[in-house]
């Protein structure tokens, strides 16, 4: 499993757990991040980059570190 789905399932159940709508939420970080985090999957590679970016917009929109 790569470390980009990881980070994926961390901010799924981060929503979860806030309460938010999942789809403005993600929305939101996949905008800032540069990329749609829900076609990141278990088969996805790993990309520097990307993380970097997801966990930027993660603390950014969420408030937690990935």
């Amino acid at each position: 499993m790569s470390k980009l789905f990881e980070a994926k399932q961390r901010i799924d159940r981060a929503i979860a757990e806030l309460g938010l709508d999942p789809f403005k939420t993600k929305g939101a970080i996949g905008l800032r991040a540069g990329f749609l985090i829900g076609l990141v999957n278990e088969r996805t590679p790993d990309d520097d980059k990307k993380l970097d970016k997801l966990r930027s917009a993660a603390r950014e929109i969420l408030g937690m570190n990935l």
